[in-house]
């Protein structure tokens, strides 16, 4: 092969690799000037639940029969998703280990007739704050005793923060 030849082989390489660059560089540029709106979410949402004005609280006592009403206050840096409701028994003494505060237990039993309650619900698009308000009614027939009241939030990006809170069933 002539050496004229071959240079012009590898002048016409380089100038298909600057083409290529010069393609792509803007590609690379723009990608990187995203908006406000493009940030990554990279923080669990917050579930505050103590204070005055929240429902339940840890260690609480609820009537079978009675109704009461979920307060809580959610927030995420970026925007809210949806939550969840779930209560179920806690005769064997598990824990979930979300909060500080231990209650006194009454002895293990087995259920006969326990609490299961599991609810989704929705939180309206784009906010980043929302006081949830739900009616919960406590069944009349079931198991008295020791049971766990968690929230589930999850957050448009998918993270998810969950506070677990005993409470008791009584007569």
């Amino acid at each position: 092969m002539e050496k004229g030849r071959t240079i012009n082989l590898i002048n016409g390489w380089k100038m298909r690799k600057i083409s290529v660059l010069m393609f792509l560089l803007p590609a690379f540029f723009w990608e990187g000037c995203g908006s406000d709106d493009d940030v990554k979410d990279m923080q669990k949402p917050v579930i505050e639940m103590s204070g005055d004005g929240y429902f339940p609280q840890n260690c609480v006592f609820l009537k079978r029969g009675d109704r009461f009403t979920f307060k809580a206050k959610f927030s995420d840096n970026v925007e809210l998703g949806n939550y969840n409701i779930e209560i179920h028994h806690n005769f064997d003494h598990h824990s979930h280990s979300t909060g500080s505060e231990e209650c006194e237990t009454e002895a293990k039993k087995d259920p006969v007739n326990a609490w299961v309650f599991n609810q989704d619900y929705a939180i309206p698009a784009g906010l980043k704050e929302y006081a949830p308000s739900n009616e919960i009614a406590v069944p009349a027939g079931v198991d008295t005793g020791d049971y766990h009241f968690m929230i589930r939030l999850t957050d448009k990006s998918g993270w998810q923060q969950l506070a677990a809170i005993s409470v008791k069933i009584i007569e």
